[in-house]
């Protein structure tokens, strides 16, 4: 059985307005993820970069820059 006919079969068994709730609460997750938008994978955000960092290099590159940032808020 696949996803789609599950969640029908569950679906159909609950009362119509708790079938509504589960419509409403799809097209807001529909609506939420089209504002996110696709989401990219951190090496492709840097693959078209002139300077070569690759994502272990940027990971380097941060650690370093924030290492000394302080963690516990001042007293």
């Amino acid at each position: 059985m696949t996803l789609a006919e599950t969640l029908a079969r569950k679906i159909s068994r609950l009362p119509v307005s708790r079938q509504v709730e589960v419509l409403d609460f799809a097209e807001f997750l529909e609506k939420k993820q089209m504002r996110a938008g696709p989401r990219r994978d951190p090496e492709g955000l840097l693959a078209d970069q002139p300077s070569g960092l690759d994502l272990d290099g940027f990971t380097a590159a941060r650690k370093e820059a924030w290492g000394n940032f302080p963690r516990e808020p001042a007293k």
